[in-house]
């Protein structure tokens, strides 16, 4: 019986007992019709880049689809040029 009991109280539950709904981020390139993406803006490309040097992921960012796609293209044209580094220590 005590055997039982334990097992039951280790199960985890099927559903999960608090979701949280974030706000819906947008994508600023498309809010902002004027912005391009160039590799040469070392300053714009840091802030879809993390501290330890990693892309970060679209759904962090709030970018669209095709917006992420061109900074992460121009992140690695940077680093490639030696604008931005590869990884940070």
């Amino acid at each position: 019986m005590a055997r039982d009991r334990d097992r039951d109280r280790n199960r985890k539950s099927t559903k999960p007992a608090f979701q949280r709904k974030g706000k819906k981020k947008y994508c600023q390139f498309c809010a902002d019709g004027n912005k391009y993406i160039d590799y040469k803006d070392v300053s714009l490309l840091r802030k879809f880049m993390s501290d330890r040097g990693k892309i970060r992921a679209r759904r962090v960012t709030g970018n669209c689809t095709r917006h992420q796609r061109k900074v992460a293209t121009a992140i690695k044209s940077a680093r490639e040029v030696a604008l931005l580094p590869y990884s940070s220590r």
